[in-house]
């Protein structure tokens, strides 16, 4: 090589595609770029994606739907809404709930429930392992937004 000529630069292979880049807690964790957000559509008014999935998650863990909702900065009323979807489209409920009252209300997933969300993220799993190559690829052909707003 002669002085003239540039010597090649070393670029970085992309970081693999991991269920994470598919749906990251947004509050909390910044989304890769590309990422992958699974919707499963079930006709024209049911589906599931990564908000009911998060929703589902934090009812889970918190033990209540306005505590989820407020997780999700998302009023009771809509989170209600959601849940009242999600119970209608699958053929026993995702979530059972209780009003307050003396002993407080609460909510839980239920067996089906429970099924439903280790299937959904199960299916993220394979998703992001099938397609890291092609997710990779399309990547490395991205420009670099990074300094723009």
């Amino acid at each position: 090589m002669t002085h003239d000529e540039a010597a090649p630069v070393a670029v970085p292979a992309p970081a693999p595609v991991s269920r994470q880049d598919l749906a990251p807690d947004p509050v909390t964790v910044p989304a890769p770029w590309p990422r992958l957000r699974l919707r499963l559509v079930f006709g024209d008014d049911a589906m599931l994606g990564p908000g009911k999935v998060e929703l589902l998650e934090f009812i889970r863990e918190e033990g209540s739907i306005a505590a989820a909702g407020r997780r999700m900065n998302m009023s009771y009323k809509r989170a209600w809404m959601l849940v009242e979807h999600l119970n209608a489209a699958f053929r026993e409920p995702l979530v059972d709930s209780s009003r307050g009252g003396a002993k407080g209300g609460g909510a839980q997933l239920t067996t089906t429930g429970e099924r439903v969300l280790a299937e959904y993220r199960k299916l993220e799993d394979r998703i992001a392992e099938a397609g890291s190559s092609e997710i990779d690829t399309i990547r490395s052909l991205l420009r670099d937004v990074s300094g723009e707003k």
